[in-house]
């Protein structure tokens, strides 16, 4: 890896394109070096696992709604070397940023899929339903799927380990922006220049505030990387035509360095493939057992260890979650926000409070992505009880530890603190998710066919489930034309259960 200084550079300043960061990422974009066997097998589980929570998630609310938006948007015009791209539920081909933008909000509806945190957070699964649209539009190989999603991640990850967003309340998608965008890059073959452009559009078009993810949390948090993705698949069509970006988008003394993130004097050290190095990031990333804010992973693990050493729930006086500063703000009471104590708050706001979480696991001891979330779940007296016993307080090792580079000391866990009415402390920690690659039961092929199995169950036909598994890791040697195959159908019962809109016709959208 070579490691790129970032920073603000005016406007006078002799600062030649091909040491802008965006140049840097469209050189590891167009470097046709080969995926290792792992990473492509890494690239094929997360296939399987974002289709996994897509099935989960298909007759809720937002995705119904941004399926209907893409339906509005279908696939007609008839040429050699375009085909448009599929949604998952439903039959027909659409335009690929619409496909783009379903398939985004489906994956990213129950906060289910993979992971990545450094200096900033990341879902890089989020990447894979723009390039795959763009795949399926232009007919490419499995090979050349593979090599987008590769580069999807790489740039993402890199850009996290690099690039602390939050800090500056700025939305993590604004990493997803630039790496879906290198990544269809990578896909069709692009030269640099065009990779260029289209990496700068795409920061410049998401970038946000992360006020999505703070106080009361909508479904935006889902339609905010699928917008990502449509962005980027957008930028890349206009660049294809000749279109530019403002440039140098990182780097330029308005630019994004020097107004939303660490000001003119900041400086990054972002770490990036180097020539002919292959591109392996998805290794360093990891999924979810639990549908859940990923820091809440290794604490609901952690719950259902301590269940029995604990005994009568009812004896507990308090609990304290010594954690990371990250844990700590963004899903714990350091965050100041009342609503992640509110009973009637949104799955979306709960699924963002880690006291509400190690309440509901302890008395649980397990996990649902749908009964735990649910509102007479939520409104237990006893669960509303125990929940407001817990807090956490910040670590300064557990948030050394989080980020830390070294792979074997990197932790998203806690030191919870039990304290009972009668004055005894039970003290318990658990570093890793039981299903991170270090974890008690590290994820592998057979768990994520398992978690598809799962979440598919009563969604997708068992033929259909069938069909789409084995198409799915038959990925890396599908031909030209096959990629429509990975997604899946259901039948009209299953999308009929949907939430139907109550309002007048005139009020349900304008496509």
């Amino acid at each position: 890896m070579k490691t790129h200084i970032v920073r603000t550079h005016r406007s006078a300043e002799d600062f030649p394109r091909e040491e802008h960061l965006a140049w840097r990422i469209a050189e590891v974009a167009t470097d046709p070096v080969d995926v290792p066997q792992d990473a492509t097998d890494m690239i094929v589980n997360r296939v399987i696992d974002n289709a996994a929570v897509a099935a989960a998630s298909l007759i809720r609310r937002p995705v119904s709604n941004a399926r209907a938006q893409a339906q509005a948007h279908p696939y007609s015009r008839s040429t050699s070397n375009r085909h448009g791209s599929t949604v998952f539920g439903i039959g027909g081909t659409f335009s690929p940023e619409w496909s783009a933008w379903a398939n985004g909000v489906a994956v990213r509806e129950l906060d289910f899929h993979d992971t990545f945190l450094a200096a900033e957070y990341s879902h890089p699964g989020d990447n894979i339903p723009p390039i795959l649209a763009v795949a399926q539009h232009v007919g490419a190989t499995g090979a050349d799927l593979v090599r987008g999603i590769a580069t999807g991640y790489e740039v993402q990850v890199d850009l996290v380990r690099a690039m602390c967003l939050h800090e500056h309340k700025i939305d993590h998608v604004a990493h997803l922006g630039p790496s879906a965008a290198a990544g269809i890059g990578t896909l069709l073959g692009l030269d640099a220049e065009t990779v260029y452009q289209s990496v700068g559009q795409a920061l410049h078009t998401t970038t946000a505030t992360r006020q999505s993810r703070k106080g009361e949390i909508s479904s935006w948090k889902a339609y905010a990387p699928a917008f990502a993705g449509k962005m980027a698949v957008e930028a890349v069509d206009r660049a294809m035509r000749g279109e530019g970006a403002p440039s140098p988008i990182w780097e330029g003394e308005d630019g994004v360095i020097a107004w939303l993130l660490g000001g003119p004097k900041a400086e990054y050290l972002v770490p990036l493939p180097g020539p002919g190095e292959a591109k392996r990031a998805i290794l360093d990333t990891y999924t979810k057992e639990h549908s859940a804010e990923y820091q809440s992973q290794a604490p609901i693990d952690l719950a259902r260890r301590m269940r029995e050493r604990i005994g009568d729930l009812d004896q507990i006086a308090s609990i304290v979650l010594h954690t990371s500063h990250h844990t700590h703000v963004v899903i714990g009471t350091g965050s100041n926000d009342p609503q992640k104590f509110d009973p009637t708050a949104s799955r979306e706001t709960l699924d963002h409070s880690v006291m509400y979480i190690f309440a509901v696991a302890l008395q649980d001891g397990t996990w649902h992505h749908e009964r735990s979330y649910a509102p007479e779940r939520a409104q237990r007296a006893d669960t509303v009880e125990l929940w407001k016993k817990i807090s956490t307080a910040e670590d300064p090792e557990w948030t050394r530890r989080y980020h830390s580079t070294d792979p074997s000391e990197k932790a998203f866990g806690a030191r919870a603190e039990v304290t009972l009415k009668s004055g005894e402390v039970i003290v318990d920690e658990l570093a890793v998710a039981d299903a991170h690659p270090l974890g008690a039961r590290p994820f592998a092929r057979d768990q994520y066919i398992a978690k598809f199995r799962t979440l598919a169950e009563g969604v997708v036909a068992p033929a259909e489930q069938d069909r789409f598994l084995d198409a799915a890791q038959r990925l890396p040697q599908m031909k030209a034309g096959e990629l429509a195959e990975l997604t899946f159908a259901v039948d009209d019962d299953v999308l009929a259960r949907a939430p139907k809109t109550t309002a007048p016709e005139s009020q349900r959208g304008l496509f």
